[in-house]
């Protein structure tokens, strides 16, 4: 039955796109991908159909609503630099809310009626308790970015009200790793994660890695984070899509690890990996960052029947060293 399943990938060029990409076409889907290529890459598209498209022109839209009977979207073409989103946040709620809705109102238009959408932990904000943090948590976000976000993810909630378009809205913590396979490289042209910029510090031959605040209240006084692999990511959306489309309800799930690394460890790990030392240099904290950030993924666990494979650091930096 899935093999007749067409699905479109909107920003399927992209680093976290790419890869669920090849893993609805390992799943027997049809991939459709549709990027303007502005940050992803069509090296990174290894399988399905590409289109060279743009959500901000409807008239993109139109042709492959025309052209394919689409089953079902997945929306991964938000920008997600949170420093930017706080210089330019024009550009942030233009694409990441005014674009989503050309895309709503294209499926709209054509009778489709499931999405899967990337959505952020930084809807929450700055958590009141570092416990981790459950999908009703208080949603506070402290940037734009976080805010087009929860934006859209009210935007479904209403769409599903009024015209019963079914979405599943995957919030990530930190998204690392890379293809275990090595078949998809990482091209993404500007970096914001901390993995990948240990590894690119490791690649320059004077490369040093900026610690953004050393005294936080955590054992070696660095941030904290949830770190969850690329296919744990990809996985997931595939088993909300078959959710979904076996006559599920709306619904919100955070995906992450369920343990944290603090940056320390991290380069720790990164060191161990590569055999390289990393280079570094303490900096001022960033403004807006949480001592610590633990997803509490039991939901997604127990509804969508969701186990993450990949859960220690090691594996996540091979196969992102691997990827560069």
């Amino acid at each position: 039955m899935s093999s007749k399943k067409t699905i479109l990938v909107v920003g399927g060029a992209g680093f976290i796109g790419s890869h669920v990409v090849k893993m609805l076409d390992q799943h027997g889907y049809r991939p459709i991908v549709f990027d303007n290529l502005s940050t992803g890459s069509r090296n990174a598209v290894t399988r399905g159909h590409f289109i060279e498209g743009d959500l901000a022109n409807p008239s993109d839209l139109e042709s492959v609503f025309n052209d394919f009977k689409i089953d079902a979207v997945m929306h991964f073409a938000g920008l997600i630099d949170v420093g930017e989103s706080v210089k330019e946040p024009a550009k942030y709620y233009i694409n990441n809310v005014s674009y989503t809705l050309n895309l709503l109102e294209a499926m709209r238009r054509h009778g489709v009626k499931i999405l899967i959408f990337s959505s952020t932990a930084a809807i929450f904000g700055i958590p009141e308790h570092n416990t981790p943090i459950k999908e009703d948590c208080p949603k506070q976000p402290i940037n734009p970015y976080g805010q087009t976000k929860l934006m859209v993810e009210t935007i479904l909630h209403d769409y599903d009200a009024a015209y019963g378009l079914k979405s599943t809205a995957l919030r990530y913590f930190n998204a690392a790793g890379g293809d275990p396979d090595g078949e998809i490289k990482n091209y993404k042209k500007k970096e914001s994660n901390l993995i990948p910029l240990i590894l690119k510090s490791l690649q320059q031959p004077n490369g040093i890695l900026t610690i953004n605040g050393t005294d936080y209240l955590t054992p070696d006084g660095t941030c904290i984070r949830d770190y969850i692999h690329l296919e744990d990511l990809g996985s997931a959306h595939i088993l909300a899509m078959e959710k979904l489309f076996n006559g599920a309800p709306s619904v919100n799930y955070n995906l992450g690890n369920g343990q944290g690394f603090s940056i320390r460890e991290v380069i720790q790990a990164a060191e161990k990996v590569t055999g390289l030392h990393v280079k570094t240099h303490e900096g001022p904290r960033r403004p807006g960052d949480p001592s610590i950030l633990i997803a509490d993924s039991q939901k997604a666990k127990k509804e969508l029947q969701w186990q993450p494979r990949y859960l220690s650091l090691e594996s996540m930096i091979t196969h992102a060293w691997q990827s560069l």
